[in-house]
């Protein structure tokens, strides 16, 4: 089961037009603590961005469940958004996202590649440490072919830290 989504999911790579992927949502509970919150992605508006990601079509009898455990997991500042969804068959449908938007209490914004990093090796929350967090997102990025040079550098970034 890939991120907790029944088997009866069906996944796709899908993309979404006008947005970038960027480490600038505060985790104050499953990355890290509300003394020392980690930092997790959520989607920046961004013209002439695209980001890639996978899509689930689900069934009707797992949606209740599945929403209730991801609006679970993304209550620290997401809120469900609809948007245009584009696969490599030329296909196009309406989606739901979550998206952290700039005026939720978790949003941390912008900072510099090296700030980050030194949050993401330090931090450790509930789910586990927001490197790790980093790591295997990374590398689901490179399963897909997915250029995608923030998550890649901060990677980077990070295992030097962590080596030293």
């Amino acid at each position: 089961q890939a991120f907790g989504f029944p088997q009866e999911s069906e996944p796709r790579v899908a993309r979404i037009g006008g947005y970038a992927r960027r480490f600038w949502q505060g985790s104050h509970d499953h990355r890290g603590t509300e003394e020392k919150p980690g930092r997790v992605v959520t989607l920046i508006e961004m013209p002439h961005a695209l980001c890639t990601g996978m899509a689930y079509r689900l069934d009707e009898a797992v949606l209740s469940e599945t929403f209730r455990h991801l609006d679970e997991r993304e209550k620290n500042g997401y809120a469900r958004e609809t948007e245009c969804l584009s696969f490599d068959n030329g296909e196009n449908v309406s989606g739901l996202v979550y998206i952290a938007t700039e005026d939720n209490f978790a949003y941390m914004g912008e900072s510099s590649p090296q700030q980050l990093a030194d949050i993401i090796a330090t931090s450790r929350g509930r789910s586990g440490t927001n490197s790790e967090y980093l790591f295997q997102l990374a590398s689901a990025l490179r399963k897909f072919n997915v250029d995608e040079p923030h998550v890649f550098d901060l990677e980077t970034r990070v295992r030097t830290l962590l080596e030293h």
